[in-house]
């Protein structure tokens, strides 16, 4: 089973979206049959580093709410994560741009590290407060998960993979993806959002019995057919074949 999971590093959900999915798998008995593979999304393309910029004040200001209603939100969030073993230092938060990370993803996944360095820029960016969009913090993550240190830098440098991440953002618009996280199981069945761990390890079962069930025939023919056959036992002649 193809799980593709549409998620941005900068999105709260999707790492406590990834902590559920992941408890699902624990539970799911066919799961070494499962590969998991990340696509790109960017919440905002246009998003920018601002230096000493409270995250609770980004949040009111980006979608005009009060900021006391902007920290209840947090706290919100905060709870979820935490009820999933995650920890975010949301006051510290470095809210950025995601383009370069993505393409640090592209490029770890061609050397066999795609979910390691998927999993290390989520908890760089929401536990240690980190700032993703640096290429050197990027180079040292890398670094981290096994990738050379010299080849993280000439990519980032570069135009490297920048392609893979623009098809896969293109993808998610011709699919429907109005937001993140968003899976994809087998190409055919999709949940959107930070589901509970029960709804994914349900739809797990229910897509790997879709998809390895049995082809049962319908006949539509009448119950006693007037007409000859033969079975591992012998055969029969109706008199109308005759």
């Amino acid at each position: 089973m193809k799980i593709e999971i549409w998620s941005d590093f900068s999105c709260p959900f999707c790492f406590i979206g990834k902590r559920r999915l992941e408890k699902a798998l624990e539970d799911f008995p066919h799961k070494n049959a499962v590969t998991i593979k990340f696509k790109s999304y960017e919440l905002d393309p246009q998003a920018k580093h601002i230096p000493g910029k409270n995250y609770a004040a980004l949040l009111a200001g980006k979608y005009g709410m009060s900021l006391q209603k902007a920290k209840e939100m947090i706290e919100q969030v905060k709870q979820q994560a935490k009820e999933v073993g995650l920890t975010y230092d949301m006051d510290n938060l470095q809210n950025t741009n995601t383009f370069d990370a993505h393409r640090l993803v592209k490029f770890a996944e061609k050397k066999g590290k795609g979910k390691e360095m998927a999993e290390r820029l989520f908890h760089a960016f929401f536990t240690e407060a980190k700032l993703i969009s640096d290429h050197h913090t990027l180079e040292e993550l890398a670094h981290e998960v096994g990738l050379n240190r010299r080849e993280v830098l000439d990519t980032l440098a570069s135009c490297k993979h920048s392609k893979y991440v623009r098809e896969e953002e293109e993808l998610a618009r011709e699919i429907g993806v109005q937001g993140v996280p968003f899976f994809v199981f087998n190409e055919k069945y999709a949940v959107s959002g930070a589901q509970p761990s029960q709804v994914f390890l349900d739809v797990l079962q229910q897509v790997w019995e879709r998809e390895n069930e049995k082809p049962i025939l319908q006949t539509l023919t009448p119950e006693n057919p007037e007409t000859s056959y033969c079975t591992d036992e012998g055969c029969t002649i109706k008199e109308k074949d005759k």
